[in-house]
């Protein structure tokens, strides 16, 4: 019988690309420019609940850095996805409230890669596979 749980292969491609690109865009426009320039990163980040730079931007860097590392692994996928969807959601809520769809349009695909992420998962296309996440779809 054919386990009900398992998915297509395209579907494992799909997640793969959806984890690999959008990562990699993340890091690339976001994370990485904050490590190369922590300095003047610190002068310029916006601090929309008073907590100053340091902790408004080391939360950033953890979301922009180590969480898209572990997502491209396949590694803790759907719990690496949320501080992600946190720093976005502070960012297009709270710091660009008066954007436009337009001007948020990066932002906005941002969230929903990464909220498609968390409710799918990694797929089986990925370096590590945690157990648990095996048994609760049914790959083998």
């Amino acid at each position: 019988m054919k386990n009900l749980l398992s998915q297509p292969p395209r579907i494992d491609a799909g997640l793969f690309f959806l984890r690999l690109t959008g990562c990699l865009l993340l890091l690339h426009v976001h994370g990485l420019p904050k490590i190369f320039h922590f300095s003047e990163e610190l002068t310029r980040i916006e601090d929309p609940f008073g907590l100053g730079p340091y902790m408004s931007l080391l939360p950033a860097i953890f979301a922009e850095v180590v969480c898209p590392l572990f997502i491209l692994l396949g590694l803790f996928t759907r719990l690496a996805c949320l501080p992600i969807i946190g720093v976005l959601l502070v960012a297009m809520l709270f710091v660009h409230p008066d954007w436009s769809i337009a001007e948020g349009q990066f932002g906005w695909l941002l969230l929903i890669i990464f909220t498609t992420l968390a409710l799918t998962g990694p797929g089986r296309w990925r370096i590590f596979s945690d157990r648990l996440s095996e048994v609760s779809h049914g790959a083998g």
